[in-house]
């Protein structure tokens, strides 16, 4: 009788409830997502990831500044997109694209968000900033030589060194032309009042390279500072160390008058556009910068009525949907295992099977349990049958000592010592199917011991073979052995004696005289096959299946005592199968046949 299941443990309310919670968190993450995703979006395009839009256009306007043309920049594009997730278009000012990390075609946002020009914006000086000038990467032909730095290097470190023993610590910092800058965290060192022991002037002098850019720059500055009366034997254009980066300045000899002031200013604006214009071929030329989908005013993302009704109307169709599957799938999830429940409530030895329906998990399950069925019913046979089989096994050895020993005592035979010797054999018959079944039970158990150890597998079979030696002679059967090698197993000794002693001892009874019986041994690639010949009777193939079954013989009319008890053969099976070995039966009718045991080889010990 089905047991009755409450209505709130039942699968199927289960599976319902699950769905119907699952709908709903489905519902709700979906809906928190896409409100998420929407304000991330708007204010992505209000500018509210400022520091990352800086951070592209200081690694674009640093390639600038280092680079005579955009060639090459279209990795560094797809590496900060990929990073940033947002698309990057670099274009000319008449907005002809340079590269575009979104797919061809696709437009442009109406504005740019930012213009690339290292000649007139500084990225580099104030991280986060846009400032005014050129930009200290754009060195041209500034850059010291490896002579030159090295030279400077050395400098740098002497003063230093002095800066270091009138109680200043400063660092080294090396400016992006190569020249190195001593200075401290907050600016120059001493407050740019240098110790006359470390004022040796060389380290600020510049460098055959830097003089040569300056005379150039001198010559190029040259027309516009004689059009404001600034040119002359005491005024000069300078470069600018003093800082951690490289600039330059227009100084004079003369003393500066208060009218003068004006004219210098034009003067620092004449050397700043000749200085531009120096350095313009070593820069790419001017570009837009495009991020993103351009700008919306919008402000933190809210759902109209209008919007909310639908949300909610898509969230109850959702449920609805849900349920509905969720009680279709239920329903036929349910059925099979309701019959697979009442099948495991009938009694065991019904045997009951389940029909199998489907092909998915349930269909899975009612298959195997369908096989467990067939197997219990199986097992239950061999069961009976092997009950059976051992009653008898020992019926016959007990009930002739019983009898014999009932006649002596009745007084009806005297114990003389044939009588004794007929017991006694009796009782080794008894005692070997009782060492038979024990040793079964153990292999069944999983309790078999296994003593392991170096074994030549030749000498194996010499000791096998010396054993039965007598039982061959009486029999008048040729034992003999083959060996290919010294092949090596790492076995039991003892047990694999007895595994091959019972193959031997079968293969003794079912050979007639004159015939033979071999054990023979060789290498198999990683396997050591062994092989028990003999020139038997042979078993019918029909047989061969069943020959490692317990109690099974192919003459079923032969004797227990003659013919053993039926459990050798599946006593090797088992010993050879707890070395990680098979055995294997051949044979042919009138020929003999062939008993092969594959061992896995073992090194030969050193």
């Amino acid at each position: 009788m089905t047991a009755r299941i409450p209505l709130r443990k039942r699968l199927l309310v289960r599976l319902l409830i699950a769905s119907v919670l699952i709908a709903v968190c489905s519902v709700a993450a979906t809906a928190w997502l896409a409100v998420e995703t929407t304000t991330r979006a708007l204010r992505e395009e209000q500018g509210q990831v400022l520091a990352e839009d800086m951070d592209v256009l200081a690694r674009l306007s640093g390639h600038a500044a280092t680079h005579a043309d955009w060639k090459g920049v279209e990795e560094t594009v797809r590496e900060l997109s990929a990073r940033t997730g947002r698309r990057i278009a670099l274009t000319t000012t008449d907005r002809r694209t340079i590269t575009d990390s979104a797919p061809r075609g696709t437009s442009l946002p109406p504005r740019a968000a930012a213009t690339v020009d290292p000649l007139h914006i500084d990225t580099y000086t104030e991280r986060g900033a846009q400032r005014g000038g050129v930009d200290p990467r754009v060195v041209g032909p500034y850059r010291v030589t490896d002579q030159e730095r090295a030279r400077l290097e050395k400098l740098a470190d002497l003063r230093q060194r002095c800066f270091a023993r009138n109680g200043y610590e400063a660092t080294v910092v090396q400016t992006p032309s190569g020249r190195p800058v001593v200075t401290d965290h907050d600016g120059p060192v001493a407050g740019g009042v240098v110790p006359d022991e470390c004022a040796d002037g060389l380290l600020n002098t510049p460098t055959p390279t830097e003089e040569e850019a300056l005379s150039d720059l001198n010559e190029r500055a040259r027309g516009c500072l004689e059009r404001h009366g600034l040119s002359g034997s005491d005024a000069f254009v300078a470069v600018d160390v003093t800082e951690k980066q490289l600039g330059t300045r227009y100084l004079m000899g003369k003393t500066v008058r208060a009218g003068d002031r004006a004219a210098l200013r034009e003067a620092d604006r004449c050397v700043d556009e000749a200085r531009r214009a120096q350095l313009d071929p070593y820069v790419a030329p001017v570009a837009e910068l495009y991020l993103g989908g351009g700008e919306t005013s919008a402000v933190r993302f809210d759902m109209s009525p209008a919007n909310k009704a639908k949300v909610v109307g898509a969230a109850g169709l959702v449920l609805a949907v849900t349920v509905a599957v969720t009680a279709v799938v239920a329903t036929r999830l349910v059925r099979p295992l309701r019959a697979l429940t009442e099948a495991a409530q009938q009694p065991p030895e019904l045997h009951v099977r389940v029909p199998v329906t489907t092909r998915d998990e349930t269909g899975i399950l009612a298959s195997a349990f369908n096989e467990l069925s067939e197997r219990r019913e199986r097992l239950e046979a061999q069961r009976k049958a092997m009950v059976s089989d051992v009653a008898h096994e020992l019926r016959t050895p007990l009930t002739n000592i019983r009898g014999w020993l009932e006649v002596t005592r009745d007084g009806l035979v005297d114990p003389d010592p044939a009588l004794l010797a007929s017991l006694h054999e009796e009782a080794l018959v008894l005692q070997r199917v009782i060492d038979d079944l024990q040793d079964l039970a153990a292999a069944d158990a999983g309790t078999l011991r296994l003593h392991r150890e170096p074994v030549r597998a030749d000498e194996l079979l010499d000791q096998v073979a010396a054993a039965h030696r007598v039982a061959a002679d009486t029999a008048g059967v040729t034992l003999r052995t083959t060996a290919d090698g010294t092949p090596w197993l790492d076995a039991d000794p003892v047990r694999m004696r007895q595994a091959l002693g019972n193959l031997v001892s079968n293969a003794l009874r079912h050979t007639p005289a004159d015939g033979t019986v071999t054990l023979a041994v060789r290498r198999d690639g990683d396997d050591v096959v062994l092989d028990v010949t003999d020139t038997g009777t042979g078993i019918d193939p029909a047989d061969l299946p069943y020959v490692f079954d317990r109690f099974w013989r192919a003459e079923k009319s032969r004797s227990r005592r003659t013919g053993g008890s039926g459990l050798g053969l599946p006593i090797v099976r088992h010993l050879v199968a707890a070395h990680d070995g098979t055995v294997e039966a051949a044979s042919e009718p009138g020929a003999g046949s062939v008993f092969t045991l594959r061992l896995p080889a073992a090194a030969a010990p050193e």
